[in-house]
C-alpha cells in the first residue's frame, strides 16, 4: 500500500503503523447530510452522535434527505430531536447554503482541499475542523492534516516530544513534523488517531 510505505519512512509513525489494521478511505454521496451530521456530532460523543443522526433520518422516514427537505423542516421541529438552537440554526444554514450555491457532491468533487475549506467555512456554524472530517471521512481525500484536533494534537505531542504549552509554537512543529507525510496526511491522522485510541498493553 502506498500511503503505508511512505509513512514508514517515518520511524517513530511505522511503529504505531505496524500496531493496526491498514485504513481504507471511502468517497461517500450526500455531502451536506455528511456536513450536518457533522454539525450535530460537535462535543458529543460517537455513541450519543449516533442516536442524533438516527433521530434526523427518522424525520424523513428513514431516507437521506435532500437539502430542499432539509431547508423546510421546521426550527422547532429539530430542536424536538434534541438539537441546541445553535445546532439546528447551523443545520439549516447548511441546507440553504447547498441550495442557494447549487452545490451538487460533484461540484465540491472537483475542488481542492484548499477551495472547500473556503468555500464552505462562509456557512455559519462550519469551522476549518468540520470541513477536514469531511475531506477526510466523506470526499476521501488523502492528504488532510487536523492540525486544530485535539486527539492530533495529544498524539503528536507524545510521539515526537512536543511541548504542548505553548499553542503557536506546537501547531507550528506540528505541521512541520507532518511535511513529510505528505500526500498521504489523512492516513498519518487516521494512525494516529487509532493509536491514541488503543488502550495500552
Amino acid at each position: 500500500m502506498p500511503a503505508v510505505n511512505h509513512l514508514s519512512k517515518d520511524k517513530k509513525l511505522k511503529k504505531i503503523i505496524e500496531q493496526q489494521e491498514p485504513f481504507v478511505l471511502v468517497r461517500r454521496k450526500n455531502i451536506h447530510l455528511h456536513l450536518c451530521n457533522s454539525i450535530l456530532s460537535q462535543q458529543l460523543s460517537t455513541k450519543v452522535a449516533q442516536v442524533f443522526h438516527r433521530r434526523l433520518l427518522e424525520l424523513y422516514g428513514g431516507k437521506n434527505p435532500t437539502p430542499q427537505q432539509i431547508a423546510d423542516t421546521p426550527f422547532e421541529t429539530l430542536r424536538g430531536i434534541g438539537l441546541s438552537n445553535a445546532k439546528a440554526n447551523y443545520v439549516l444554514n447548511v441546507a440553504r447554503f447547498f441550495i442557494d450555491e447549487k452545490i451538487t457532491d460533484a461540484t465540491l468533487n472537483k475542488l481542492t482541499n484548499e477551495e472547500i475549506i473556503l468555500y464552505l467555512t462562509k456557512i455559519k456554524g462550519v469551522g476549518q475542523w468540520t470541513v477536514e472530517m469531511i475531506l477526510m471521512f466523506t470526499l476521501g481525500r488523502e492528504d488532510v492534516f487536523a492540525v486544530d484536533d485535539l486527539g492530533i494534537q495529544q498524539a503528536v505531542c507524545k510521539l515526537y516530544g512536543i511541548d504542548a504549552g505553548d499553542k503557536k509554537a506546537m501547531k507550528e512543529q506540528m505541521l512541520t513534523v507532518s511535511k513529510k507525510w505528505s500526500p498521504y496526511r489523512t492516513y498519518a491522522c487516521l494512525y494516529l488517531w487509532g493509536w491514541k485510541d488503543t488502550p495500552k498493553q
